[in-house]
């Protein structure tokens, strides 16, 4: 045996003994987490009685100590560390069956190696023990299940002889479902179908399950909507007891409940929604006092009144969060008896609402601020686009109050915007359907005036309603409070930001921290109208961090507030509406009831709101995918918008479709990715593709069910 070889093998020997000093110490404190141990009495009860092994056990206990599986009681008298030994969070699990747990205390996610995932399924909350503190990342393994995110699945038949299995169309799923024959309810072979887990054996594999329904009756969207929805833990259907409940409610006023209220009724009032809404939020009132100065109201849906802490409608509203909003279709946080209609402020009815009413003059400066329950009746309804046509000078009613708000909204915002609030011009794509439910158009939803004019209002109503709660006073303390919080920009993100404009030539006035947002505003209105602007705007989105609930308030940086909150939505989502009781406490009894817990509700609500985001763009993929099927061998105009290790995306120019042309297809020479510059870069041409660059692409091939549009480069 060579030199070299004998060293290896002693290193490996080492190693193993290493290996199983290490897993024998963990084992003992493991098995006794209330015991203290000296390093002799470890050595004793191991019988490791040679010198070398006893030194071995010392450095093992001081490397346990410095990963913080273990503390130190003294010098040399240890105890299991069960704060970080195990950890509590949420599993996301990869193609390949590895998870990741985000778990408070930790800067990045735990990796758990698809051994040691156990029962666990994607998006459950699972406990964790962690088995290695690395300088690289952290490992852990499944000890427990605390909560199944989601029990049904969507998915295709397998059938087998005497069994079936689901094969989930999520594969992060991470298991096949086992099926007894007896309970596929006449699925058949190939058929997708939803099923829910009704038990896992602790000797089985794989968890087992029944079909509930076949999907095969559905239209394909129908059914690709719903495996969307069900995939992200989301139930399109509401529990019967809350269904119950929801009939409960009429929509007729309480007398005696009026009495209590500001009746407002008599105020010019009225809401500006999208043309096909059906849950109306928030409503203006607008009155001119005497003395020149003007009343504004901005009145909010009263859910709280209708929907009691811990009934059964307010327990599957924190189950949801918030309302999700696919291509075709609403799946509300509420009952329609409730979303629709009995808190929906339509015209021409009276509702229950909570309120922020102004006192300003028509320069924006506010005077006073009321707070409290009200009654009041819309007078019209317009849609975003007959106030836009009014702001842009066409007739219409209440046009000169429609002014006279779009005035005062401009004054907010070019005040916000001094302070340092980020200046980003929303544009989404959407489709209209036809009778059908298919796409026929691509139609790009972009932020105008009145979109901005009741923008404002609502940002105004949510940071004083935040301001007068939580904002420090005088033998004031502390209220458990929701906050929508924004953290402020990483600064390796801005400078990858700043390498991505310098493609285009364009370069940051300033990156110091409280000037960011300005210059980024600076950059974004120069080249309002050229072609990057798009692109560089969506770079810059990506360059933030994202806006989260917390009882811990850090500031809004995006908007540029200290203090900001959500009230001005509670028919679709839960956060609002706890703003709405903890405030009426705060205006009412003073007693509040919500406390500790209130911040695992917060965490719960961000999550569910990301899900529902997710959801929101699988959607919008499956029918881009759906749009773009009769036009495979069409070519089309583009501009590069993504690239990866695996190719490069292109969003197409006519329709807003994104595809991807593979990094393997390139023409005319063996390309690879340049993650330092964020390029694709040719090995012998050194020829490059740069994010923003134009291109002409054709479909070549087009998957729905993976909400997929492959695309290959045309040479001209």
């Amino acid at each position: 045996m060579g030199k070299n070889k004998k060293d290896k093998a002693k290193k490996g020997k080492k190693n193993n003994l290493k290996g199983s000093v290490t897993a024998a110490i963990r084992k003992l404190f493991e098995k006794n987490e209330e015991s203290e141990f000296t390093h002799h009495q470890i050595c004793t009860l191991l019988d490791l009685r040679d010198g070398a092994l006893r030194q071995l056990a010392f450095s093992i206990l001081q490397e346990l100590k410095e990963q913080n599986i273990i503390q130190s009681i003294s010098h040399n008298t240890f105890k299991l560390n069960q704060l970080s030994s195990y950890v509590e969070g949420y599993l996301d699990l990869n193609a390949r069956g590895a998870g990741f747990v985000s778990a408070d205390g930790f800067n990045k996610d735990i990796y758990i190696a698809p051994i040691a995932v156990g029962k666990a399924i994607g998006g459950d909350k699972v406990k964790v023990r962690i088995i290695r503190m690395g300088k690289e990342r952290v490992e852990g393994e499944i000890v427990d299940v605390i909560e199944r995110e989601r029990t049904h699945f969507v998915g295709t038949i397998q059938l087998h002889d005497s069994f079936a299995f689901l094969v989930p169309d999520n594969i992060k799923v991470g298991t096949d479902i086992f099926i007894p024959k007896e309970k596929l309810n006449g699925a058949k072979n190939g058929e997708k179908v939803l099923v829910k887990i009704t038990v896992w054996p602790k000797t089985a594999a794989s968890p087992y399950g029944e079909v509930v329904e076949r999907l095969g009756q559905r239209t394909a969207n129908d059914t690709e909507m719903i495996s969307i929805l069900v995939n992200q833990g989301i139930d399109y259907i509401f529990p019967q007891d809350v269904i119950a409940q929801s009939e409960q409610v009429t929509m007729e006023l309480d007398e005696d409940e009026i009495k209590k209220r500001r009746d407002m009724r008599n105020e010019l009032t009225f809401t500006i929604d999208p043309f096909d809404a059906k849950d109306f939020d928030d409503a203006l009132s607008l009155k001119r006092l005497d003395n020149g100065d003007f009343e504004i109201g901005v009145h909010i849906a009263d859910v709280s009144h209708y929907v009691q802490a811990g009934s059964p409608m307010d327990k599957e509203a924190l189950r949801r969060s918030n309302s999700v909003y696919l291509v075709d279709r609403v799946v509300p946080m509420l009952p329609e008896q409730l979303s629709n209609f009995a808190c929906s402020l339509r015209p021409d009815e009276d509702k229950y609402s909570f309120s922020v009413v102004f006192k300003m003059s028509e320069d924006g400066k506010i005077h006073d601020v009321w707070f409290g329950k009200t009654v009041i009746r819309s007078n019209r309804r317009f849609a975003y686009e007959e106030a836009q046509e009014m702001i842009e000078g066409k007739d219409g009613d209440y046009k000169e109050e429609i002014l006279l708000l779009d005035k005062i909204a401009k004054i907010f915002r070019k005040k916000r915007l001094k302070n340092g609030a980020l200046s980003i011009e929303s544009e989404e794509v959407r489709f209209k359907l036809d009778e059908d439910k298919n796409p026929i158009e691509v139609v790009i939803k972009t932020s105008k005036d009145a979109h901005k004019l009741i923008e404002e209002f609502m940002l105004l109503a949510n940071r004083h309603v935040a301001e007068f709660i939580a904002k420090p006073a005088p033998n004031k303390d502390a209220i458990p409070f929701v906050f929508r919080i924004h953290d402020e920009p990483d600064l390796a993100k801005i400078e990858l930001f700043k390498v991505f404009i310098e493609k285009f030539g364009y370069d940051l006035a300033s990156t110091d921290e409280d000037k960011i947002a300005l210059s980024i505003n600076a950059l974004l209105e120069d080249i309002r109208y050229k072609n990057e602007y798009s692109i560089i705007q969506s770079m810059a989105i990506r360059s933030m961090a994202k806006a989260e609930y917390s009882t811990e308030n850090i500031g809004h940086y995006g908007l540029a507030f200290d203090y900001y909150t959500h009230f001005t939505s509670p028919i679709r989502r839960y956060a609002d509406l706890l703003v709405h009781r903890i405030l009426f406490e705060e205006l009412t009894t003073k007693k509040h009831k919500y406390g500790s817990g209130l911040s695992d509700v917060c965490k719960q609500i961000s999550r569910n709101e990301r899900k529902a985001a997710e959801a929101e763009r699988e959607s919008t993929k499956y029918f881009q995918t759906i749009f773009v099927l009769d036009k495979i061998g069409e070519e089309f105009a583009g501009t590069i918008s993504g690239i990866t290790e695996n190719g490069m995306y292109v969003k197409m120019d006519e329709n807003q479709c994104e595809g991807m042309v593979p990094m393997n297809q390139l023409p005319g020479d063996r390309y690879h990715f340049d993650a330092e510059k964020y390029r694709i870069v040719g090995d012998k041409t050194k020829h490059e593709f740069n994010l923003g660059d134009k291109v002409r692409v054709r479909i070549y091939e087009v998957s729905p069910r993976r909400r997929q549009i492959d695309l290959e480069l045309v040479v001209e």
